[in-house]
């Protein structure tokens, strides 16, 4: 996600600093920005002048002084409300008053995270949708302490890099993932009752609901740990069964299928092309 966002903001002509915690995870997100912007080259989609003027406007660093004069800090870190709050105590020690956060948080509280600051009036959401440069929506979340002006702000850089924002309240899940995580967890049960193959469920998903992508797939591309973590603080806050993982789901986090990022998960990624992964169940 944070590879995503930044190359939307470079694309839309936004001057942007990249911070890592080590230097080889910064090397890698600024090799995958990078690889991006080739790639556009090469498919006629950017001049090789446009190219170099956009890798000139990015810039990396371990060093959090670095994003000192940002206008806008937007976070991408795990999903995790201490690792979250650990890091934006040290960026409201590092970074200018004029500097608005916002976290790409998928289901934490907002606020909770704000409070690790001393400038929750200048903080809110700015949940962007895998993949960040071409999924339109993005959930801009206002914190009862949020001002006007930082959400006017979140909405305007939203628009500026030519997302559709919507407004949303601080309870967990948001808009997309109240909604979502349910018909997620519904197909893994459809598939687990056995009413159709994994296949067959993101087929009629898509084809029948218009989905662009079945359920099954999706949680692949979200990841099944994060969908886990997700349902699990959606849960703990609103109390709904809907939000209770499958028990095969958590069994396979334990093995390691993940989705597309380890390799396997309801599909096997290992060939030329997706397969289902035949020993889910």
């Amino acid at each position: 996600m944070g590879s995503g966002i930044a190359q939307l903001a470079a694309a839309s002509g936004k001057k942007v600093a990249i911070w890592e915690n080590s230097p080889e995870l910064l090397a890698a997100g600024l090799a995958k920005v990078r690889k991006q912007f080739d790639r556009a080259e090469a498919k006629g989609k950017v001049t090789a002048e446009r190219k170099a003027e956009i890798q000139g406007s990015l810039s990396g660093s371990t060093d959090l002084a670095a994003l000192a004069d940002c206008d806008f800090v937007v976070e991408a870190v795990v999903e995790d409300l201490a690792v979250k709050k650990a890091l934006f105590a040290r960026l409201d020690a590092a970074c200018e008053a004029k500097t608005i956060f916002a976290s790409n948080t998928s289901s934490l509280r907002v606020a909770d995270i704000a409070a690790a600051t001393k400038r929750p009036d200048r903080f809110c959401g700015l949940h962007f949708f895998n993949p960040a440069p071409l999924t339109k929506l993005v959930e801009v979340v206002r914190t009862e302490q949020s001002s006007e002006a930082t959400c006017a702000a979140a909405l305007a850089l939203a628009r500026g890099l030519g997302k559709t924002p919507v407004t949303a309240k601080d309870a967990a899940g948001f808009v997309v993932n109240f909604v979502l995580t349910g018909t997620l967890f519904a197909a893994a049960r459809a598939l687990e009752k056995g009413l159709a193959s994994i296949e067959d469920i993101d087929k009629a998903m898509t084809l029948g609901c218009g989905h662009p992508v079945g359920p099954l797939a999706l949680m692949d591309m979200i990841g099944l740990d994060t969908t886990v973590k997700i349902a699990d603080i959606l849960k703990a806050e609103h109390r709904d069964p809907m939000y209770e993982c499958p028990a095969f789901v958590r069994a396979m986090v334990a093995k390691g299928w993940l989705g597309t990022k380890s390799g396997k998960g309801f599909y096997d990624y290992s060939g030329a092309s997706p397969v289902a992964n035949a020993a889910v169940l």
